[in-house]
């Protein structure tokens, strides 16, 4: 398999995208289908999806795209390499994005796209990252492993109250954040689970950046498939940043606290997984 990486343009034009959506996939089969179709038919404003695959599932895409039309929306498959960690293929993705707002997800989360014009208007006024909530402000958590359920709510719930985090979620992968601040966070997380978007809820409030949160409610595994949920393997990785969340965030004066964070209270966006 090579390694050379390329970008092939599935669908849409060549207007200036005013959001980037990078997408890696895993595949997730009907998930993704069915989230590219329900983008294809929401999102009216020029926008761009990039769906991270290998050459082994660039047909499979290309025959997904070729029923949707919507102007709007161009979607592009960015090839990787075989067993791309995440945080390898979110920068190969970026160096093509061609929006500077970027809003990361994976390829099972269909629900995202309806949060999209809560977490625009976040950060039209002036946020430097939006993150969605499972926990607070009405946001709800459905379905799914009750093991993972369970550890994910108390974990957040843990951590906000002892790093006196901004966030309510910082485990989340739907994140949205300008492009230049991906390089600026120097992440480091070992590819377990979204560890690296847990690194990232906690490293851009050491930067002391301004953050915001939009409420959802999670519906897990609505489509079907198989949760990666592994107890011991991601326990290790989550409790290591956990830790040193805590004891960073705890030593860094200056910082906004839970109060001051931008919530979206007004639009409840349905997250399906």
């Amino acid at each position: 398999m090579t390694d050379n990486v390329a970008s092939e343009p599935l669908s849409g034009d060549n207007v200036q995208p005013k959001l980037s959506i990078v997408i890696p996939y895993l595949n997730e089969g009907i998930q993704l289908s069915m989230m590219l179709k329900l983008s294809s038919a929401l999102l009216h404003f020029p926008c761009e999806i990039l769906v991270m695959t290998d050459n082994l599932n660039q047909q499979e895409i290309s025959n997904d795209i070729d029923k949707l039309r919507n102007p709007a929306v161009k979607i592009r498959s960015v090839a990787k390499e075989v067993n791309c960690n995440l945080h390898r293929a979110l920068s190969l993705a970026l160096e093509q994005a061609q929006a500077e707002l970027v809003l990361i997800f994976a390829a099972d989360e269909v629900g995202p796209i309806l949060a999209i014009e809560a977490m625009l208007k976040l950060m039209d006024e002036g946020c430097d990252m939006v993150s969605c909530t499972r926990y607070a402000h009405g946001g709800r958590r459905l379905g799914g492993s009750w093991l993972a359920s369970l550890l994910s709510k108390l974990a957040n719930m843990s951590f906000q109250l002892l790093a006196a985090s901004a966030l309510t979620d910082s485990t989340t992968g739907v994140k949205l954040f300008r492009k230049e601040l991906f390089q600026k966070l120097d992440l480091t997380a070992k590819p377990v689970g979204w560890a690296l978007a847990f690194e990232m809820a906690i490293k851009v409030q050491k930067m002391g950046l301004t953050l915001g949160e939009v409420p959802i409610i999670s519906i897990d595994r609505l489509y079907g498939g198989r949760s990666r949920f592994n107890l011991f393997t991601w326990s290790f990785e989550y409790l290591r940043w956990f830790l040193w969340g805590c004891w960073t965030l705890r030593r860094t004066p200056g910082r906004s606290l839970a109060s001051d964070t931008k919530i979206s209270e007004g639009s409840l966006s349905v997250l399906l997984r």
